[in-house]
């Protein structure tokens, strides 16, 4: 790895672990769907972060299943993080007010 690339790293965790503390506060304090699924989504992208860290270090091989060419871990990892958001955000949008 470069140092760039370190870096760029030490950024991702630092910042996405600030979010996903926050969120997990967050977390404590609402019981709204809506929210929920944005705290997810937000957990769910940090967890992501650490697993594209352990795997550019080599300490993950994604491997096993594959879909569509790509591993399935890397997938769940790519995809379920925007469908959390997705879902909060046509919770909110389909409520009445």
């Amino acid at each position: 790895m470069s140092d760039q690339q370190v870096v760029l790293c030490i950024i991702k965790l630092c910042l996405g672990g600030f979010t996903a503390f926050f969120a997990i506060l967050l977390w404590s304090k609402t019981r709204d769907i809506a929210w929920m699924s944005i705290v997810a989504g937000a957990i769910t992208t940090y967890v992501g972060i650490v697993f594209d860290l352990l795997v550019m270090l080599g300490i993950i091989v994604p491997g096993g299943i594959l879909l569509w060419g790509v591993p399935v871990a890397v997938l769940v990892f790519t995809i379920i993080p925007s469908l959390f958001y997705i879902l909060g955000f046509i919770v909110m949008l389909t409520r009445n007010r």
